[in-house]
């Protein structure tokens, strides 16, 4: 039997993303030149929360994409059950751009490092930078890090980060613990 501890709800959620959306404007100001992924398949979720936010705060329409790195993954032949891939949309081409990179949970970047190998069918970025709703810390397999993190989590290796976000039907979004 799992146990279920919630880590973080609404309002803090709402809180923490406009935290994040000040930090990013500081750093782009104009995100001239700037374009946002998420990474499927909930960092879509969290990605399009932070456009709207940016969109709405500076008036500038900044570019949204949908990046899914499934088949990239070095786990993609290893498993039992073969992995179902999301759908891809990044209409724009990444060449000479500052990408920021969203996904909900980081945590031991295998999925970080499959969706940089994804990029590189859109170009050849000028920049990355990673921004994670969820942090969590000692489960790192690759030397990979946030630039901009909500929260940072410890958690043993048998437990998980469990994000419900509300666009897939969850009546509220929650933040769980699982173990």
């Amino acid at each position: 039997m799992s146990i279920k501890r919630l880590i973080l709800s609404s309002p803090l959620l709402e809180i923490m993303t406009s935290r994040l959306c000040q930090e990013l404007i500081e750093n782009h100001q104009d995100f001239d030149n700037t374009v946002i992924m998420g990474l499927q398949p909930r960092g879509i979720f969290f990605a399009e929360r932070v456009v709207a936010e940016l969109r709405e705060r500076t008036g500038k329409d900044i570019p949204l994409g949908h990046l899914d790195a499934t088949f990239y993954r070095d786990d993609f032949r290893r498993r039992d059950s073969p992995l179902l891939p999301n759908k891809t949309n990044v209409p724009f081409l990444i060449e000479g751009k500052r990408v920021i990179l969203i996904d909900d949970v980081l945590a031991s970047g295998r999925m970080v490092r499959a969706a940089l190998d994804a990029m590189t069918a859109f170009g050849r970025p000028k920049m990355v930078e990673l921004l994670v709703l969820i942090d969590r810390r000692y489960n790192r397999e690759l030397p990979i890090e946030p630039d901009y993190f909500g929260m940072k989590v410890n958690t043993l290796e048998s437990q998980r980060v469990l994000v419900e976000w509300k666009e897939q039907g969850f009546e509220t979004d929650h933040i769980w613990m699982v173990d």
